[in-house]
């Protein structure tokens, strides 16, 4: 056995055997429950004033015990929430409440209980137990987190579990003793059902695209790569569902979307995980604006269903959904946050010594591009705190989208930031397969040295393209990121159940 118990759990243990040696199944196959401890308390309230008899057969897991000779109460909890149970010697078998008194059945075990639910002379709704039976064991005792208020009103965590990198790590003892972690990952359910519900709504389709794809694209990002053995083939695990979700454009689909996982590998931080969970959808016979139409009304919507109401609050900052939200080009943005204007410095060169002329000591050799990209980074991105459009980016780094009318330079592609990260990115889509080779190409050039900027070349898709594909515009956001904003969590790690960490041992 390579668990090595520590004192407790060989109490624990020691207590399992003892229950084994009396006949106590320990885990036992099959449960009775016929009500939550919610229904229960809520199907005794409907019939109190009535007098009748509510008969209920509820499990859960104990969270307290309170023995008192030979009346004894606990508290059991499941999903919905936590009931009493009152357990008095005279309404048990003897042997069972022996079990309890002699603290066999321990804080964290699993029981299913038998009774007729009644209110105390405390007031408390709970459940008169005729019958109790063991259903799992619990041989290591749950971790202790305590609060205390302090006199600013703030509340400090302490005990034996408040390190963060722990509790990411036992997710599962995590959720078990906070009902607060547990209420971010319903909150998080119901962000994903709600823009289901709203892209359904407005003729969406949903549908799924290979996450094992013999040729990346669709964003600028680092892969992870595998090998299938009986094709002796190199593939990828996606970065994005851009390039497959347009080919159903090509294939007569009006507006396709998917929400499911992408995967990067690059950096962590609070607002990066290896693997992450994207929304993106295409429509077609629109443009970046009414993408921007749809993409305002759709999280509005979800705000609605989550919190039931378009405000939230995330690190002390108060944050408003409501449509319409701020518009700005992305060049206004820079000149006014910076002071540079990056059209005035169209080569790499010149603006790199633009930047240092401010102070901002960049190295050289950086594309064009990337620099603009700094800029944004670096002096407007932290200070977008409301929901914000940043509109019409540089072509340079662009290559999925359609020029604006105004320039040669700049392109239809739109990005959300909020609360100083970025949401959600859209173009204009591309549909010219020429121009989109030409892109392609281009791309490969200015980024030959830099193998997670350059997007390769997919002639299966430029063979799509050819068919002919209508005008359209997409959408891609973070899911996660969005969960973070309506759950007020801080890093991207509070809302993914199994965030990745480095290895326990390192």
């Amino acid at each position: 056995m390579t668990w090595q118990p520590n004192k407790l759990e060989q109490e624990r243990l020691e207590k399992a055997q003892q229950l084994s040696a009396q006949q106590v199944e320990l885990y036992p196959a099959r449960v009775a429950r016929t009500h939550s401890a919610n229904a229960a308390i809520q199907a005794f309230e409907a019939q109190e004033a009535t007098g009748d008899t509510v008969s209920v057969i509820v499990c859960g897991r104990i969270r307290r015990i309170n023995l008192k000779g030979k009346i004894s109460f606990m508290h059991i909890e499941d999903e919905s929430g936590r009931v009493q149970l009152m357990l008095r010697a005279n309404d048990l078998d003897e042997k069972v409440y022996d079990l309890v008194k002699d603290k066999l059945i321990d804080m964290d075990d699993f029981v299913e209980a038998h009774g007729t639910m009644m209110r105390t002379k405390a007031g408390e709704v709970s459940v008169q137990t005729s019958a109790l039976r063991l259903l799992s064991k619990s041989l290591s005792p749950l971790p202790v987190i305590k609060q205390q208020v302090n006199d600013d009103g703030t509340i400090t965590e302490y005990g034996e579990f408040t390190d963060k990198e722990t509790r990411y790590r036992q997710r599962y003892a995590d959720l078990a003793v906070n009902h607060e972690v547990r209420q971010v990952f319903v909150k998080r359910a119901k962000v994903i059902s709600a823009m289901r519900r709203f892209l359904d709504n407005e003729g969406f389709l949903e549908v799924e695209t290979p996450i094992l794809q013999p040729i990346y694209g669709g964003a600028a990002a680092r892969p992870f790569t595998t090998f299938h053995n009986q094709l002796e083939q190199e593939l990828y695990l996606r970065i994005s569902f851009e390039l497959y979700l347009k080919r159903l454009l090509v294939g007569g689909y009006d507006a396709v979307y998917e929400i499911g996982r992408d995967f990067r590998n690059e950096g962590v931080s609070f607002k990066h995980n290896p693997e992450f969970t994207q929304m993106e959808f295409y429509k077609a016979y629109t443009d970046y604006r009414g993408v921007m139409d749809l993409v305002e009304r759709m999280v509005e919507s979800i705000a609605l269903a989550v919190n039931g109401t378009t405000q939230a609050q995330f690190k002390g900052q108060a944050i408003d959904f409501t449509a319409p939200w701020k518009r700005i080009t992305l060049r206004d943005a820079i000149r006014e946050n910076s002071g540079i204007d990056y059209m005035e410095y169209r080569d790499a060169e010149s603006l790199t010594q633009a930047l240092h002329q401010i102070g901002d000591q960049v190295e050289r050799g950086q594309t064009w591009g990337k620099l603009v990209d700094h800029l944004l980074s670096k002096y407007v991105e932290p200070k977008l705190i409301q929901p914000t459009f940043l509109l019409d980016y540089p072509r340079d780094i662009s290559p999925f989208a359609k020029r604006v009318t105004y320039d040669d330079f700049h392109v239809e592609r739109f990005e959300i930031f909020c609360a100083g990260m970025e949401m959600g990115n859209a173009f204009t889509e591309l549909n010219d397969p020429i121009d989109q080779e030409q892109r392609f190409m281009d791309m490969k050039r200015l980024y030959e040295d830099e193998d997670d900027e350059a997007a390769p070349l997919d002639e299966d898709y430029l063979r799509a393209m050819r068919f002919g594909m209508p005008p359209c515009g997409g959408f891609g956001m973070g899911v996660d990121r969005l969960t973070m904003l309506l759950t007020n969590q801080p890093s991207i790690r509070d809302v993914l159940l199994y965030p990745h960490l480095r290895d326990e041992q390192q």
